[in-house]
């Protein structure tokens, strides 16, 4: 029998216990896709501030799957991209990855040619792939489909720039069809793009490199193309709003004094309003938010209701863990998830601790507050509910395990060892 690895959390009874500074990495979701992009640069690409995380490690394999020379020195990470390529993504790294859809772009747009498998992940609901065949079609390629593998073909000549109108927003969409348009014959248009911040900096990274990629973090962006990309100086990756807001909602609840250094405030504005008006004390700087949270108990903190929306709008993956905040806040809050079917799967554990809580559909809970939690094994759906499954051990009384800590490894890098050195009494075993 295979061990398995689990979190050992004692909680501390609802008290404010942590203390100290924590540095936020490079944002997972520039990391995975700038890697991606690597493929459309013509010679070495070097990529710095990759954070320390599973997905990164499936990301080099998907990369080497399709020809490319990957390698590590130091801090820096290099992809050296084949001339040529088959273009078959891992089906066995792919299916365990959601992101690993972003590689059809670069891939199709490069090599003419992409197979893979529906990528995997977190069980969140289904995220049909429709936006990306679709997209692909309307510049000339070929789709087809085989029990579990598609495949995608250019015409002869390269894929051709298109008009294309996302039906949804979806930051992979956006992001893997501006790859693909980099060197396809002739302007592409993207309308109703999604507006993360991940992905101007994409862009950024890109144009950077010779590419001619204009509006990225609006609704439109449109792409020229060119026939080649080179790097001129190594791309580091800009910090993770997500990891910064989970510390940030982790510190409201249980720090008395905490630094969260390397970050963007204004990525957050949305959080940082919210717990403001909270009653949160909060302050920031260019690049850290500041809680000195010393004196006010959780309970006297307001409740809130707020929907989860694309940027800048509330980040459904900060959504698990606002959910364990107003637990413990005053009065009622109700909570919509608009962009994932099943991101409330989390949601009876924190019931089984204790916490009063109204399933009303897959979409919609209200909370009332405040809830005294008690210590339980938990068993973590997805990266992002298993971290807030880690803040409320914390918060609980007595001691919990979290089991399926390696899909929080695929967001947080050595969570336990960061915790720890705040002061959190949190340990990794194996059983």
């Amino acid at each position: 029998m295979n061990s398995r690895e689990m979190l050992v959390v004692k909680g501390a009874g609802g008290k404010k216990t942590l203390e100290g500074e924590v540095t936020i990495s490079g944002a997972k979701n520039a990391a995975l896709p700038l890697m991606a992009a690597a493929i459309l640069f013509s010679g070495k690409v070097d990529i710095k501030k990759l954070p320390e995380i599973s997905d990164v490690g499936a990301m080099k394999e998907l990369l080497a799957s399709v020809g490319a020379e990957v390698s590590q020195k130091g801090k820096t990470f290099s992809v050296i991209p084949p001339k040529q390529s088959r273009g078959v993504l891992s089906e066995e790294v792919s299916k365990r990855m959601r992101a690993s859809i972003i590689l059809t772009g670069p891939v199709l747009g490069r090599y003419g040619k992409v197979v893979f498998p529906h990528p995997g992940g977190c069980v969140l609901g289904s995220r049909p792939i429709d936006l990306f065949l679709t997209a692909y079609e309307k510049m000339g390629a070929i789709v087809t489909h085989s029990g579990e593998a598609y495949t995608i073909k250019a015409p002869r000549g390269g894929l051709k720039g298109a008009e294309i109108f996302f039906k949804t927003m979806s930051v992979t969409a956006t992001e893997a069809l501006m790859f693909a348009a980099v060197h396809a014959q002739g302007k592409t248009i993207l309308h109703n793009c999604a507006m993360e911040p991940e992905i101007a900096f994409l862009a950024d990274s890109l144009n950077a490199g010779g590419a001619k990629i204009y509006g990225a973090g609006t609704p439109t962006i449109t792409i020229t193309p060119v026939k080649r990309l080179r790097q001129k100086k190594a791309f580091a990756v800009l910090p993770d709003r997500i990891e910064a807001g989970s510390f940030l909602i982790l510190g409201a609840l249980l720090a008395k004094n905490l630094v969260i250094k390397n970050v963007i405030p204004e990525h957050l504005q949305i959080v940082i309003e919210l717990l403001k008006e909270s009653g949160v004390p909060i302050t920031t700087t260019k690049n850290s938010i500041v809680i000195k949270n010393n004196i006010k108990p959780n309970s006297s903190f307001e409740s809130f209701s707020f929907r989860t929306h694309e940027y800048p709008g509330f980040p459904t993956d900060l959504q698990a863990p606002m959910v364990v905040f107003l637990t413990q806040t005053k009065g009622e809050s109700t909570i919509l998830e608009t962009v994932f079917d099943n991101r409330f799967n989390f949601v009876q554990a924190l019931i089984a601790m204790g916490a009063s809580i109204n399933v009303w559909n897959p979409h919609q809970i209200t909370i009332h507050g405040p809830s005294k939690l008690k210590a339980r094994s938990l068993s973590g759906p997805d990266i992002r509910a298993g971290l807030a499954y880690i803040i409320a051990a914390l918060l609980a009384k007595g001691q919990g395990t979290i089991d399926n800590v390696h899909l929080i490894d695929r967001g947080y890098a050595d969570i336990e060892g960061r915790l720890s050195a705040l002061g959190a009494k949190i340990e990794r075993t194996q059983t």
